[in-house]
């Protein structure tokens, strides 16, 4: 179905503005990572610039994932005080100066634009799902699948363009300062988004609670669990093929092959959930290629890391994006959508603020990755089961309407 005949929402015989619209929010899905990922693959430049310990860098990854918790519980407090384009247009605008905090080589300055980076993303990463319920009502697997692309696209520019950048410009401050202009350039098709009607603020707002419905707690706990799968694989996947025998190259490889295979599984699980009345079958889909993955790690991770890597990767890539259509395939309307989101990414994130800590824990404590690994099996059983009833076909009922 073409921009030109959209069959509902606001943009409804407006296809130059919905064309606009759907800029708009890739454009804001494309800053929600790569800000920060952007430091991994300068961690030696910026230790030296700023004198810190490896540990102390480690606030730079961990800082945004607590902001995720934290903040996302406060979305739909915001939405009910101000229209989501105004909360956008100040996400982004936010994102910018936390990215330019992150330049001087005062360590105090670079947590706070840490802190701020990590809350403006939290807003805008439970504002994107009710507003694509809001903008596109009848291609919420399609917009969805583009978003989840768009965000796994933009972490691989981060990291992509970091070390030719530095190299190019001779100071790792460029790559850096080009995550913090790069909302700015958004900010010109935010704008007009405020003249769209229909997705403002109600007139009378009303709060959404959801923390009785038991499909919320399911979703929810599903994405938590496959964030925290997703980190502790980003994290650890390097160190485990490593220690299997692997060189640095065949482990960096097989560790980009997350990012890589995952990005057509962005795209299509969203429209396929869509069509679909229950998305048990994506479920199980889903755990079988992770648990094979995970499972494959066990037993010989040597033996064939780019299979593990792929079918790693085909299980990240296929969970989130699963995960972001139930906030929208779910809900009743774009308060619930919101409501939903928040709670969900608010658990999720500080879950998987837990992963890397927890199985880094385990490897120490064991001396080996095995008992590690057992928990990340035993963790995608508990994951499949909460999708299973994520995935029925029904919406969640808030407290208020019990």
């Amino acid at each position: 179905m073409t921009i030109k005949n959209l069959p509902g929402g606001p943009f409804r015989g407006r296809p130059l503005v919905a064309a606009l619209a759907i800029a708009a929010l890739m454009l804001a899905a494309a800053n929600l990572r790569g800000g920060l990922v952007v430091v991994g693959p300068l961690v030696v430049e910026i230790r030296e610039a700023l004198g810190i310990s490896a540990s102390a860098f480690s606030l730079l990854t961990t800082l945004p994932l607590i902001c995720f918790g934290i903040v996302s519980i406060c979305v739909p407090w915001l939405t009910r005080r101000w229209a989501p384009q105004h909360l956008a247009i100040a996400g982004l605008l936010v994102i910018s100066a936390g990215v330019a905090l992150r330049l001087p080589e005062q360590f105090p300055l670079v947590i706070l634009g840490t802190l701020l980076l990590g809350s403006a993303i939290a807003v805008l990463n439970v504002l994107i799902p009710g507003l694509v319920k809001s903008f596109f009502p009848h291609q919420v697997g399609l917009m969805t699948g583009l978003y989840s692309v768009t965000l796994s696209l933009g972490a691989g520019l981060g990291v992509y363009l970091a070390v030719p950048m530095m190299e190019h410009f001779g100071s790792w401050r460029y790559p850096v300062a080009l995550w913090a202009l790069l909302p700015l350039f958004c900010l010109l098709f935010w704008l007009p988004m405020l003249r769209v009607q229909g997705v403002g603020r109600p007139s009378n707002p009303v709060r959404v609670s959801l923390w009785r419905d038991k499909m919320a707690w399911a979703i929810t706990l599903y994405m938590g669990l496959q964030s925290f799968y997703f980190y502790s694989m980003a994290t650890w996947l390097p160190k485990i093929l490593l220690e299997s025998g692997l060189d640095a190259h065949q482990a960096g490889t097989a560790t980009a092959l997350i990012n890589l295979v995952s990005i057509p599984f962005n795209l299509f699980v969203p429209i396929l959930a869509a069509k679909m009345r229950s998305q048990r079958l994506l479920v199980l889909g889903i755990f079988a290629a992770s648990f094979t993955g995970v499972a494959g790690l066990w037993w010989q991770p040597a033996a064939a890391p780019l299979l593990w890597a792929s079918l790693i990767g085909m299980g990240c890539g296929s969970s989130l994006s699963l995960a972001l259509s139930f906030f929208v395939l779910r809900a009743a309307n774009t308060a619930q959508a919101t409501a939903l989101s928040a709670m969900a990414q608010s658990i999720g994130y500080l879950l998987a603020a837990l992963g890397p800590f927890s199985l880094g824990l385990l490897r120490d404590i064991s001396g080996a990755w095995q008992w590690a690994l057992v928990t990340m099996l035993a963790l995608q059983f508990f994951q499949a089961c909460f999708g299973w009833v994520a995935a029925r076909p029904a919406t969640v009922v808030p407290d208020q309407e019990r």
